[in-house]
């Protein structure tokens, strides 16, 4: 019997199978990077909502039972063109303005007799912004009108 056909280790075919599946698994990463930003998918990624803050302040109407309604910009980003296709101020009764752009600290805008109409009692205020190409919108500030 010839023991050193027993203890030969052959292991010269390990080391291009090795090779051939890492080049394969390269070959597919890079497809799918490259696919993505080809597909698009790739630039939606890097579209974020702006982090502003609102204050709402509710003043009852001299009718009572409603209230009149300001959303003012108390810090955060400032909502320009670049960042913002549209900022609203909606109300769950279906009030609804636009905010101007660019929207810094101080800007405000207002739902009431002047605009379009007060806002009900219990109704819900959101300020709305919505993406430069419209994809995407977020309320970035809600809260309830007083009941």
């Amino acid at each position: 019997m010839n023991f050193n056909q027993l203890l030969n280790d052959d292991d010269r075919a390990v080391s291009p199978v090795i090779g051939v599946i890492l080049m394969v698994a390269i070959t597919v990463i890079l497809a799918a990077v490259i696919g993505s930003f080809v597909l698009g998918q790739g630039n939606s990624v890097q579209q974020t909502t702006p982090n502003a803050n609102f204050q709402f302040d509710f003043n009852e109407t001299a009718s009572g039972g409603a209230y009149d309604v300001t959303a003012t910009h108390t810090g955060g980003s400032t909502l320009n063109a670049e960042n913002t296709g549209s900022l609203t101020l909606n109300a769950s009764d279906g009030n609804s303005t636009a905010f101007g752009l660019p929207v810094s600290a101080g800007t405000s805008a207002n739902l009431s007799d002047d605009t379009d109409g007060p806002v009900t009692a219990g109704a819900t205020v959101r300020v709305l912004w919505t993406s430069p190409n419209g994809d995407t919108s977020q309320a970035l500030a809600t809260e309830d009108a007083p009941a």
